[in-house]
């Protein structure tokens, strides 16, 4: 009898907080998470918009910076992830430099090779082995007479980004989403606990 009376002691300490009552808190926190989540997002694409501001204007110190803000962001605060950033723009203002600088090589090549030429050519006729070597000779005098390249373009990966979010931080969205938990976990328990009294008082204590 005294093991009767507990459970009914139990089960009303149970039913003193309803179900639905759980379920309203469940998902209201749950709505104050998707919230939380929300503005982590609306806060990476704000930084990310800088990184593409930053690499519009072209100045490198501030794209480095935004850059910056956007990892610490992302690394730090959950659904923040950048996915992949490619500075465009950058690339493009370094591989227009590179070009040019090859085309500057170029042309100061093919003139060191003009004034190489005006001075074996009267010497040698057509292209024996005497012309050959004054030819290199006249290049080797000469800091800029290497031979003619191609522009190096710059590697497309180093103007890829992209930064991850963790999974959970410690942060309004992180701790709303724990609360959640709690609360679900709190929900399913007070169930499984109100079947197994139920079914107590049912049959075991009814037998008895």
């Amino acid at each position: 009898m005294a093991d009767k009376r507990a459970a009914r002691r139990n089960l009303r300490r149970l039913e003193r907080v309803k179900t639905w009552q759980l379920l309203i808190l469940f998902v209201l926190v749950c709505f104050v998470a998707a919230t939380f989540l929300r503005i982590n997002n609306v806060g990476m694409i704000q930084r990310r918009s800088a990184v593409a501001t930053a690499d519009k204007s072209g100045n490198e110190t501030q794209i480095f910076n935004r850059l910056q803000d956007l990892q610490r962001y992302s690394t730090t605060h959950m659904n923040a992830s950048s996915g992949v950033i490619y500075l465009q723009h950058q690339y493009e203002r370094d591989s227009q430099a590179a070009i040019q600088r090859a085309s500057a090589a170029s042309s100061e090549n093919a003139r060191v090779h003009a004034q190489a030429e005006a001075v074996c050519h009267p010497q040698y006729s057509g292209w024996s082995m005497a012309y050959i070597q004054c030819f290199v000779n006249e290049l080797s005098k000469y800091p800029t007479s290497d031979k003619l390249k191609d522009p190096e373009l710059p590697n497309t990966e180093l103007y890829r980004h992209e930064y991850t979010s963790p999974l959970w931080t410690p942060d309004f969205a992180g701790w709303s989403i724990v609360l959640a938990v709690v609360i679900l976990v709190v929900i399913v328990l007070r169930l499984i606990s109100l079947v197994i009294l139920h079914l107590l008082l049912r049959y075991k204590y009814r037998a008895a």
